[in-house]
C-alpha cells in the first residue's frame, strides 16, 4: 500500500502515538486542560508547537569514551537493540534475574 495526497496528508495531520512523561508534567497539563476547557491532546500539541516555533541553538557534540567494567557483557534477557525493554528493565518492570 502506497500513500499519496490526500491519505498522506491526512494521516500526518493525526498520527496516535506514545510518549514516557513525567506523572507531575501529565497533571499539570491535565489541570490546564479542564481549567481551558478544552483536550489533553490540545494542550500538548499547542505546547509543542510553540517548543517547536522557537529557534533553537544547535549543540556541540562532544566526543565520550564508554568505559564498561566486568565481563561477560550484558544481562542475560537483555537485547540492547529493544529500546522498550530496556525502558522496562530500567524502570524495574522486568527484571531479567527476577524468579
Amino acid at each position: 500500500m502506497v500513500l499519496t495526497g490526500r491519505g498522506l496528508s491526512r494521516m500526518l495531520r493525526h498520527m496516535r502515538t506514545t510518549i514516557n512523561l513525567p506523572d507531575e508534567l501529565i497533571l499539570q497539563a491535565k489541570k490546564a486542560a479542564l481549567e481551558s476547557d478544552t483536550t489533553l491532546t490540545e494542550i500538548i500539541a499547542n505546547a509543542l508547537r510553540e517548543s517547536l516555533a522557537k529557534p533553537h541553538r544547535k549543540k556541540t557534540k562532544r566526543e565520550f569514551k564508554i568505559v564498561a567494567s566486568g565481563r561477560g557483557g550484558v544481562f542475560p534477557g537483555v537485547d540492547l537493540d529493544d529500546t522498550s525493554a530496556l525502558l522496562d528493565i530500567m524502570d524495574g518492570l522486568r527484571d531479567p534475574n527476577r524468579r
